[in-house]
């Protein structure tokens, strides 16, 4: 009897990269929630910010634009080779918010996103940017 074949696994890399994708989307579509939920409890931000200042500057945000864009012009994302359950992301993005079809506010960040990898998730803990 053959065998049937085996879903193939996904590796710790590819899972945190599509995480990455997913919280940008969630961001592009305003799901506020969503992305709170890929924030891990001890979210940080900058070392002094916390979820509930993510959560205020989401409303905000999504308030004052009615198109929010997230364009990640590089970004490279990996496992610690020493702590296996941390994966870090350095990415350059560029943040666009409009009212109508064209860009009413543009802003270049360097983000440094730190992951915890929780019952199987990868959870955003540590953001940094410049």
């Amino acid at each position: 009897i053959a065998s049937l074949p085996t879903p193939a696994t996904i590796t710790p890399e590819a899972a945190l990269e599509k995480t990455v994708s997913q919280l940008q989307e969630n961001l592009q579509e305003k799901r506020r929630s969503a992305v709170l939920e890929q924030l891990h409890p001890q979210f940080s931000a900058e070392q002094q910010y916390d979820r509930n200042w993510a959560k205020r500057t989401m409303t905000l945000l999504f308030l004052r634009h009615k198109h929010v864009q997230v364009t990640a012009l590089a970004k490279r994302s990996q496992i610690d080779p020493v702590y296996r359950d941390k994966g870090h992301t350095r990415a350059e993005v560029m943040l666009t918010g409009a009212e109508g079809l064209l860009p009413d506010s543009a802003r270049h960040f360097r983000v440094d996103l730190e992951w915890w990898l929780e019952d199987g998730e990868w959870l955003l803990a540590r953001l940094d940017w410049e």
